[in-house]
């Protein structure tokens, strides 16, 4: 019998902390704690060793790989912004509106104002949903 196959690394939900370490990542892989840590630091006064804790809990959770070279750890992301994203949406789809999307948006629309360039790219959007759909 083969192997059991693992769920896709999307699913995994990320804390605010980890996205913000992500988008470190995402910008500098292959890259050691301390690489994360200093690019932080005028935003977030972490310690290194709460980066460094924060890192490996990640890649437990599959979010990021770390390879060894001697005495240092590079980390690289398991997973792609855009299938981050992708699970977060889906998450948040899910958790808010019970996984309907019409709702969703209804209420970006109520909620933000939108400038006319954003109108129009939604409306390029839903022409693009309806030539896909015929």
């Amino acid at each position: 019998m083969g192997k059991k196959k693992k769920a896709e690394k999307s699913t995994t939900a990320m804390t605010d902390v980890e996205w913000v370490i992500m988008n470190v990542v995402w910008e500098h892989e292959p890259c050691a704690a301390g690489t994360v840590q200093e690019q932080l630091a005028d935003t977030h006064a972490w310690a290194y060793s709460t980066v460094k804790t924060t890192m490996d809990r990640m890649v437990t959770k599959g979010l990021l790989t770390r390879e060894s070279i001697r005495n240092l750890n590079l980390f690289s992301a398991a997973v792609s912004p855009a299938n981050a994203k992708r699970g977060e949406l889906k998450r948040l789809l899910k958790r808010a509106f019970d996984g309907a999307l019409t709702p969703m948006l209804q209420f970006i629309v109520d909620e933000e104002e939108l400038s006319a360039e954003e109108i129009q790219q939604l409306r390029k959007l839903i022409s693009r949903a309806d030539r896909k759909s015929e």
